[in-house]
């Protein structure tokens, strides 16, 4: 079965940086679409970045140019390097895997019974 555990959230001062793993086990991971979304206190879940593949990526308008996400196909792990943090990038980050395979849309990222979830690790900016 799909395992997706995330880890490297923490705390840090606006301006700082975090970087992001999610190891993935129990299935083909270099032949899925990966995802990286957030959820904020009193919010609904959000994508941040995907990444097919083949390594093409997408942002979210809200982090493009400050996020990087990264895919090492070798190691079954994803990442997501945030660089220039923000407080309104504070929230539960979570990794998901795209049960359709491998090639992502932005459409897919409101249909949470898409991707399978991580438990999520959580990143505060202050």
């Amino acid at each position: 079965h799909v395992q997706l555990v995330e880890s490297g959230g923490g705390s840090v001062q606006a301006g700082g940086s975090l970087r992001l793993s999610c190891a993935a086990s129990g299935y083909i991971f270099s032949r899925h679409c990966m995802g990286w979304f957030r959820q904020a206190p009193g919010k609904e879940r959000e994508g941040v970045a995907d990444i097919d593949m083949y390594g093409n990526t997408n942002y979210a308008g809200s982090v493009k140019g400050r996020f990087t996400i990264s895919r090492d196909n070798a190691e079954n792990t994803l990442y997501l390097q945030m660089d220039s943090l923000k407080p309104e990038d504070t929230g539960m980050y979570y990794c998901a895997d795209l049960a359709l395979g491998g090639y992502c849309s932005g459409d897919y990222w409101g249909i949470e019974t898409l991707w399978y979830w991580g438990q999520g690790t959580q990143v505060t900016v202050s």
